[in-house]
Parts: structure tokens; sequence; C-alpha cells
């Protein structure tokens, strides 16, 4: 069986509403692509939309880094791409994708735009360049193309409930340059509405922060999202 030239992976977990608009510009990319979501355990039709649009369907322990690195070990393909459900690949992004592998990069990550208008998105975006340029550590938001045999070689996602995206971007920096292209991904800006963008931002600024001075990702992920009994 001839392998793909990219496999795409998406961990959901109750994503049936923004998947099938990802999964349409998925499918507009014009090349051989293997498309896995990697599914935690979801209640809604995430699922069956899934697999609607023909995406196979992995179940995985929940949890980010789990879901990734099983969804990158199910899916086939000469490259990973790696996709939040909640984010759109617009034609400018499409473009940077079909540019990079051309090019032959061994890692690169979209711009970050926020699906929404006014003073607050504008401010997280800017944000989000700030970080990067100094820090050299996108989010998962920004997506993830890379080489299989780059990802292979440095481990590949690590199965840590938060800052997974973080861990390998720093795994890869320590290996190869990670490009940053041109184009954005659009990002849903649900979560900065439900929880106030700027309380977000704080937020994520003080998990970050405490990640690299060597909190556990277990303890940063009960203070992200507080555990229940």
């Amino acid at each position: 069986m001839t392998t793909p030239l990219l496999g795409v992976v998406i961990p959901t977990l109750n994503e049936a509403e923004p998947l099938p608009h990802l999964l349409g510009d998925v499918a507009q990319l014009g090349i051989t692509t293997d498309v896995v979501v990697a599914d935690g355990g979801s209640t809604d039709a995430t699922v069956d939309t899934a697999r609607r649009y023909g995406a196979r369907v992995i179940t995985s322990p929940r949890g980010r880094g789990a879901q990734l690195r099983a969804g990158a070990e199910a899916v086939r393909g000469d490259w990973l791409c790696v996709l939040h459900a909640d984010v759109r690949m617009p034609e400018p992004a499409r473009g940077e994708l079909h540019r990079a592998i051309d090019a032959a990069v061994d890692a690169a990550v979209w711009r970050l735009a926020i699906d929404a208008h006014g003073v607050w998105p504008r401010v997280m975006e800017w944000g989000a360049r700030v970080r990067d340029r100094i820090g050299g550590l996108p989010y998962g938001d920004q997506g993830l193309l890379v080489r299989r045999t780059v990802y292979e070689a440095v481990g590949g996602f690590p199965e840590i409930p938060l800052m997974e995206d973080v861990a390998l971007i720093r795994a890869l920096r320590s290996s190869v340059h990670v490009e940053r292209l041109a184009a954005p991904l659009l990002v849903s800006p649900r979560r900065w509405l439900r929880e106030g963008p700027y309380r977000t931002w704080l937020r994520n600024s003080v998990l970050i922060t405490a990640y690299h001075v060597g909190v556990p990702p277990k303890r940063l992920a009960r203070w992200y999202r507080p555990e229940t009994t």
C-alpha cells in the first residue's frame, strides 16, 4: 500500500460542531492524506461526524498528550500535520503547507489568528507573536507540520496531561529548525469568550511559567481544569 504524503491528526472531545469545517478544509488540500481523529471519549456526535467526513477514528485515554501520541502512531504519512479541532485552514494556510512540504522543511507552525473582531483578539495575537519571538515556543493552536522521521527521532508527543505541545516543540528546537509559516490558521474564539480573554491569557501565562520552572504537568492540569469528585 502506498504511504500517503500527509497524515493529519486531530484530537477531539465533544467537537461535533467545529469538526466538519476543519475536515472540509483538509479535504481541499489536494494531496493524498490520511486523517485520524483521536477521540478521548466524546458523548456528542463527534465520532459519527468524523467518519461521515472520511476520517478514521481511534479512541484513546482522555488527555491531549495521550490522544496526540496515539493518533500519531495510528496515522499514515511521510509528514504529520497536527491540528486542533476548532481551527480552520483557509486557502493561504493550505498553500503554506504545500510550500513547506515542497521545500522539505523539517518542522513548521502557522501564525495565530483568532476568528473574531475587536481589540482583544488583536491583543492576544500580538502577545502570541511576542511570546513566540522571545521564547520560541508556539502553542498547539498554531498547528504543527513535521516530517515523520523527525517526529520519531525526538520521541514524539509525551503522554502528559498538559503542555504536550510545548514539550514537543522544545524537543524539536533542540534538533531542527522550526519554521514559522507566513499565513495563519484561524482559531475559534470560544475558549477566550467562555473564560474571558484577559483572564485566559493570565492563566495560560502563569501555567507556562510554572512549567518552565519545573512544576509537573499533572499538577498544572489540576490547576487548568480542576478535578471534581
